[in-house]
């Protein structure tokens, strides 16, 4: 007899027809609008907010061992299958994407902070507001007074109309480099799945949970004891938070603690991330040992120079590295991986370009979500129109070449250190418009120029999620999915249009109801005054290019070479790069120690047992990555239905 889990064991797969994609596209406006109402008014855990999706998969646990078993009791064939469920996972996974680190919880702020917070002594008024185009803001001193203090007088109407210049200039912007990241992720799937074989820790959970079409059923995994443990531990340490808040006497536990070191001038934390020591488990020994081991050499290095008052005196804005000495580093180190690894790729290319211009060789790319030709010129067309968007807003020519080619080498690194480390937490160590700033010098590029890069903030800044790595998850997640791949391409734009359009309109009734400033402390705060606040400090000191941050670029990059023939030349050699490009960035800091407990546990289990051993431990970190987000999940749901706020079980 079938259990409930079993209701497709002895029916063939379902190819993802329209109910997968009808259904994945109102998950994704569930995405939209419960993540935008979380941020303003629940205040709860982040669900949305970096590359682990955990919106996604909080849903996609309520279908895949909810809804989908109980339709298969009521009639077998309504059961959605493997290859369905995975297309509705993707479209959400892209679409957690949109609402919030990605780009809009960014863009409304952002866009608007300049004229609100202006005052006398920030001078905002008279250095900033002239260089910004009208056609990028809403109009009116009242619309955006009451974006933020929500409505005044008798008027109590969304200025919808005030909103739509704006909303549809940023959106073609974005639709241009949305298009070109999922281009760039179609060319390079072969050569990342296929030739060099990355292990994509992030996709492997949601693929388990869709379950296999081999004749024993699918989502095995919520038959296995072992994940239940796993789930059950975080679960419940997680719950113990959430009950904590309605209830302080019940005891929980802190999740971080921490002790100065090196004469109190730095911090050395151990926290414990359940769903990171998941991911980090699923990624191989070298990854895993060199993310931590460089962290802990920087904290060391970034100490010991403290202590000795040996400093770099620079204002990088507030993301990125803590040490500009790292920042530097480690963007030099990330452009030799990009550019490493595009020469690794290079036949790979030749056969798509050779395909592109001709399409009768015997390169193949019916497996893709789109024609290699359609790839390139999307990203030719793409690109060209981001070149001449962002010349628009002010920005010079040749600063618009250089910022575009750093944060697409930022935005190619981060998802290539994703898709091999299953850093879900993933920051880059500058971003591109303090790339360009600091290497060429504020005078050069001029107060408009200067603008126009902060208002790059909106997508290019603290770049903790992005649809280029979640388009890279997802193409390994629909891997082998049956029939109408070209549609799962058209999927994923649904999946963009509907988050992007479902948070907008949820975001905007909530800030004008209850006041943009009562949402989010940090994306109506802190988060929108940033650009402004780092550009007005160069235009009132126009600065000279950074020779010293040059240098150090170029120490970051010759590690990187130095590291990456190593590990060609000796096979035995323990230092992976990834770790030096992503070891020493803020989030590390709290995350090392996570890193070393599952890289321990992985590497003792794999001593005593082998690969059987290793196996048979991996549900109950699969578990950990299910019961957190899920828990996650629940406690938003009952802090919504009793009105609760600021009841906040995960961060990272």
């Amino acid at each position: 007899m079938l259990s409930h889990f079993d209701v497709s064991a002895s029916s063939p797969p379902h190819p993802p027809g329209l109910r997968a994609y009808i259904t994945g596209a109102a998950l994704c406006a569930f995405v939209g609008v419960g993540t935008a109402t979380n941020m303003m008014v629940i205040h709860g855990s982040y669900m949305a907010i970096d590359f682990s999706a955990a919106a996604a998969v909080f849903l996609f646990f309520v279908w895949t061992a909810g809804v989908n078993p109980l339709l298969g009791r009521v009639r077998r064939q309504w059961a959605y299958g493997r290859d369905e469920l995975r297309v509705m996972y993707v479209m959400m996974l892209v679409a957690c994407a949109i609402p919030t680190m990605g780009v809009v919880a960014q863009l409304l702020p952002i866009i608007t902070s300049p004229f609100y917070f202006a005052t006398a002594e920030n001078s905002w008024a008279e250095m900033i507001q002239p260089h910004i185009p009208s056609w990028l803001v809403p109009e009116g001193t009242k619309t955006i007074r009451d974006f933020y203090e929500g409505f005044s007088g008798m008027e109590h109407e969304v200025p919808w109309g005030a909103w739509a210049r704006p909303l549809l200039a940023w959106g073609t912007f974005l639709a241009a480099l949305y298009v070109v990241s999922i281009s760039l992720m179609v060319i390079l799937r072969r050569q990342w799945m296929e030739h060099e074989r990355l292990v994509y820790p992030l996709a492997q959970l949601p693929m388990e949970m869709s379950g296999s079409d081999d004749g024993k059923g699918y989502a095995a995994i919520y038959r296995q004891t072992a994940m239940w443990v796993g789930f059950g531990i975080a679960f419940g340490l997680g719950s113990l938070t959430g009950i904590h808040h309605y209830m302080p006497t019940v005891p929980y536990l802190e999740p971080e603690i921490g002790f100065p070191i090196f004469r109190n001038v730095e911090y050395l934390r151990f926290r414990v991330s359940m769903p990171l020591m998941g991911f980090f488990y699923l990624v191989h020994l070298d990854v895993a040992f060199s993310m931590w081991f460089f962290n802990l050499l920087s904290l060391a290095v970034r100490g010991l120079m403290k202590v000795y008052n040996l400093r770099l005196t620079e204002n990088l804005g507030i993301y990125g590295s803590r040490s500009p000495v790292f920042a530097h580093q480690g963007m030099g180190a990330i452009t030799v991986l990009v550019l490493g690894g595009l020469w690794s790729a290079r036949r790979h290319l030749a056969d798509v370009l050779r395909k592109a211009l001709r399409s009768g060789t015997d390169v193949g790319d019916s497996g893709e979500i789109m024609s290699y030709r359609a790839a390139i010129v999307c990203i030719v067309v793409g690109t060209l129109y981001m070149v001449g968007w962002l010349a628009a807003t002010g920005m010079p020519l040749w600063v618009t070449l250089t910022f575009l080619g750093a944060a697409m080498a930022l935005f190619l690194g981060l998802t290539r250190i994703v898709a091999e480390s299953g850093m879900a937490e993933a920051v880059a160590s500058t971003i591109g418009s303090s790339f360009v700033i600091s290497g060429f010098g504020s005078r050069a590029i001029g107060p408009r120029g200067l603008v126009s890069l902060a208002l790059t903030y909106v997508w290019g800044a603290d770049i903790r999620t992005f649809v280029m790595a979640s388009t890279a998850n997802g193409l390994r997640i629909v891997e082998g999915v049956s029939g109408g791949r070209r549609r799962v391409f058209w999927g994923i734009v649904a999946a963009i249009v509907v988050a992007f359009v479902s948070s907008v309109v949820t975001y905007l009734p909530l800030a004008y109801q209850h006041g943009g400033l009562n949402g989010n402390d940090w994306f109506f705060g802190g988060g929108a005054v940033a650009p402004y606040e780092f550009v007005i400090g160069k235009l009132l000191n126009p600065e000279p290019p950074n020779m010293a941050g040059w240098a150090l670029k170029g120490v970051g990059a010759a590690g990187m070479l130095l590291l990456m023939g190593l590990r060609t030349r000796f096979l035995w050699f323990p230092f992976h790069p990834i770790g030096f490009a992503i070891g020493p960035i803020w989030m590390m800091d709290h995350l090392w120690f996570t890193v070393f407990v599952a890289w321990l546990a992985k590497w003792s289990l794999l001593r005593i047992g082998g690969i059987r051993l290793y196996r048979r431990g991996r549900p109950i970190f699969l578990g950990f990555i299910l019961g957190q987000f899920v828990c996650n999940g629940t406690w938003l749901v009952i802090d919504f239905l009793t009105g609760t706020q600021g009841n906040r079980i995960f961060w990272i």
